[in-house]
């Protein structure tokens, strides 16, 4: 046996279709009981506290306790970004479990990666704080410029409380649909926050797609100086 990380038994994990659903239904960053990812799975309740139990073993997925309530959620950034990135292999590959359709088309324009916007409208962020200046590449990943970060407090973000906490400022996920890079990290999650708290956009219910109003779309363009086309 070679030495080094086991990636079958991860890949194991995700390989059934059961599984895969509840992981990639996760991905909208919700934490649901096992009845409601029974159901995504297509699976008895029994069968997928099972499932999940071995998620949980295999740290993809965590369990939140609330009372006699439990919750499960994906473990963590890490997780999230791998499933983008097979998602994106998949669909490369022709592979998908439905045909498209309008609500394909919305979860292609933007849509929810965990906790961070992805879609044509997160590469477009991506790209137009890539392309002013706000953001540079490192080798370590994208970080935010000095003007980067006045826009960010100018925006309503709390640089220094999220640089308090562990997970990165700035990280790079690569978009399935896009097959370009959008931003993750914390910066990430704290725009798509942000711009719901201004009501820039509204959550489709039963899906990861955003819609974004008119009104959002063009706040979106001018603050991001994202290419409106």
């Amino acid at each position: 046996m070679k030495d080094g990380p086991d990636i079958a038994r991860i890949a194991a994990l995700i390989g059934d279709p059961a599984r895969a659903n509840m992981l990639v239904e996760l991905m909208a960053g919700k934490a649901l009981t096992a009845g409601e990812l029974a159901r995504v799975g297509g699976v008895t309740q029994q069968t997928a506290s099972s499932h999940l139990n071995k998620l949980v073993d295999g740290h993809l997925v965590q369990v939140l306790k609330q009372g006699r309530h439990k919750y499960f959620s994906l473990a963590s950034d890490d997780v999230a970004s791998v499933l983008e990135t097979l998602m994106g292999v998949a669909a490369k590959s022709g592979h998908y479990r439905t045909r498209t359709g309008p609500r394909d088309a919305a979860m292609r324009k933007a849509r929810v990666c965990y906790n961070h916007l992805a879609g044509d409208m997160g590469t477009r962020l991506y790209d137009g704080m890539m392309r002013t200046g706000k953001l540079r590449t490192t080798t370590d990943g994208p970080e935010l410029t000095d003007h980067g970060a006045a826009m960010m407090t100018e925006f309503g973000i709390d640089l220094d409380a999220l640089a308090r906490k562990r997970a990165p400022l700035c990280r790079d996920c690569l978009d399935w649909s896009e097959r370009r890079a959008h931003l993750a990290g914390s910066v990430g999650r704290a725009i798509l926050t942000r711009m719901e708290e201004l009501n820039w956009l509204r959550r489709v219910p039963q899906s990861r797609a955003l819609i974004f109003t008119p009104m959002g779309e063009q706040a979106f363009c001018a603050t991001f100086e994202a290419d409106p086309t």
